[in-house]
């Protein structure tokens, strides 16, 4: 009995131990942000740092700019746009945000006039994955960025012809 505990709190250390390890493991390029402009007033700067990755070129990351709301049971976007933006003479870019936080949304019965916690986004951009560069932001103070990374399938599919 004493054995098979002994055993299997190893067995817990080493699994705790390795998932560290893992993490630990996410390789990131030197992050360099200096040149990119300041925040203008009411802005503030963000950016997400990609993690190096085995075949990049089969990744792209999602974009998420919102804003977390006690909403009813409709569904709701933040009004707003996303820009793309050159930082001359460097060949990289960046994003600037503007929305007032203004939210809409359908106009559905809500019954229960319950209120939720929801993240409401404008529509969605993907971007190319590239772990070298940055992706840097311009957001009003009161809005986030988000984001997730999406991977392609390994096998091509081949369409139909009708």
């Amino acid at each position: 009995m004493k054995f098979s505990k002994t055993l299997f709190t190893g067995l817990a250390l080493m699994v705790g131990v390795s998932a560290f390890a893992q993490k630990k493991a996410e390789k990131f390029e030197k992050l360099q942000i200096e040149m990119f402009p300041k925040a203008k007033e009411g802005y503030k700067q963000v950016y997400i740092q990609l993690p190096v990755s085995k075949n990049e070129e089969d990744l792209k990351v999602e974009i998420f700019v919102g804003v977390e709301k006690m909403l009813d049971c409709n569904n709701y976007f933040l009004s707003g746009q996303m820009k793309s933006q050159d930082l001359q003479g460097w060949g990289y870019n960046y994003y600037e945000v503007e929305s007032n936080g203004d939210t809409a949304g359908t106009l559905k019965g809500c019954l229960d006039n319950k209120l939720t916690k929801k993240f409401v986004t404008m529509s969605p951009e993907i971007v190319r994955y590239n772990s070298k560069l940055p992706l840097v932001f311009y957001v009003p103070k009161d809005i986030e960025v988000r984001y997730r990374v999406l991977r392609a399938d390994k096998a091509m599919k081949k369409a139909v012809q009708k």
